[in-house]
């Protein structure tokens, strides 16, 4: 496998791992909290700099491989890691703090609103390259033939994940923070703090499982409706 590939997975692991740590912010503490960011951030710019071609303009041949949605979705995240950036310039208490706002409540809630969809957001971008990453999953792990107990057992694990993502949306009161509203329905992280970040993971392998199992109705979809398949149908 190519050593630089590899390296670009490992990356976005931990980028993906310090947002998810960066949502606990009344379990870190205002410190640990903006360190994490700015971990976070040096990471989007180095995941950037990888994929730097992409940002010359994708031309018509990629536009059609890699779909609208697709491109659509990587520049909503772009344009919400903006915003989180530039939000938490003007709240920091402890790296940015001469810039820091004199009435800074509003900012505040649109920081942690955008966090949440900026979660959203990410899950949907992983579960469009899920294909890819289990790809990288069995050659990591020497799989080649396939096996229909793995497979029976890989599948009913996500429809559990999907399943527990539902009942951990509504213990995060995910749909207040979603809307940017007001919440004092804080977890309390002295009793678990591992609970909170099962549940994170759970609305993210939500968001994974909807997202890929959609693209595989889509291209089934697609196929179906070829015209080399509907003339099939008409000979059969």
């Amino acid at each position: 496998m190519n050593p630089i590939f590899l390296l670009r997975l490992v990356l976005d692991c931990i980028a993906a791992g310090l947002l998810l740590f960066a949502f606990a912010y009344f379990w870190q503490g205002n410190a640990a909290h903006e360190l994490a960011g700015a971990g976070l951030f040096l990471l989007v710019v180095v995941h950037n700099a990888f994929h730097r071609r992409w940002f010359s303009g994708p031309s018509k041949g990629v536009r059609e491989r890699r779909g609208t949605f697709n491109i659509a979705l990587t520049l909503v995240l772009l344009a919400g890691m903006l915003g989180l950036l530039a939000t938490s310039l003007v709240i920091s208490e402890t790296l940015f703090v001469d810039l820091r706002l004199d009435d800074d409540f509003t900012v505040r809630r649109i920081h942690a609103g955008v966090a949440y969809w900026l979660l959203i957001v990410v899950a949907i971008h992983i579960g469009l390259r899920w294909p890819l990453l289990m790809a990288v999953a069995r050659k990591l792990f020497g799989i080649e033939a396939t096996n229909a107990v793995r497979t029976t057992v890989l599948r009913l694990l996500a429809v559990g994940i999907a399943a527990q993502g539902v009942c951990s949306a509504l213990a995060l009161n995910l749909r207040s923070r979603l809307l940017f509203q007001i919440s004092l329905d804080w977890w309390n992280f002295e009793e678990s703090a591992e609970g909170f970040f099962g549940h994170c993971m759970a609305v993210a392998g939500l968001c994974i499982f909807v997202t890929h199992y959609m693209m595989l109705w889509l291209r089934y979809r697609k196929r179906t409706n070829s015209p080399g398949s509907l003339a099939t149908r008409r000979m059969e």
